[in-house]
């Protein structure tokens, strides 16, 4: 069954703050084999300009995916979450996310269309900092994909 199209624009409440960890950034860093100093070393940070270590441009996912979840299980939506592939990922940012920054997300939906049989679901988070600015914005495509005929 194709998604509602009248949820396109619906916007959920904003996540529980997210604190940035040195820790979490350089296990992530490691996890996906990207070796810059800036990701690890708060003196090589410094030496880029930044007050401590930075994450690497992927490292909000984890988070913006999280908050999805809201859009993934509200049940008024009726997207079948066991037919979804991930279908595409954007990030835009404003500043890079640092060890200390407290982030919350703020997930709205932005296209739903239906192609061959599957729902195709785009999800922006805009991603804040504690007092309020926009920090990060990462794009989400999830495909549904279509139920096999018996």
């Amino acid at each position: 069954m194709a998604l509602d199209q009248s949820f396109v624009g619906r916007t959920y409440p904003p996540t529980a703050p997210y604190e940035v960890g040195r820790e979490k950034i350089r296990e992530f860093a490691e996890a996906v084999g990207d070796a810059h100093p800036a990701y690890t070393d708060p003196e090589a940070a410094k030496a880029l300009g930044h007050a401590d270590v930075i994450a690497p441009p992927t490292f909000v996912f984890s988070i913006t995916f999280k908050a999805a979840g809201q859009v993934i299980e509200d049940p008024q939506l009726g997207l079948d979450y066991s037919r979804v592939v991930h279908g595409d990922q954007k990030f835009v940012y404003v500043r890079p996310v640092r060890a200390g920054d407290r982030l919350s997300v703020v997930s709205t939906i932005e296209a739903v269309k239906s192609m061959a049989g599957n729902d195709i679901l785009d999800v922006r988070g805009d991603v804040h900092g504690e007092s309020g600015e926009l920090v990060v914005t990462a794009w989400t495509k999830l495909v549904a994909r279509a139920a096999e005929e018996a």
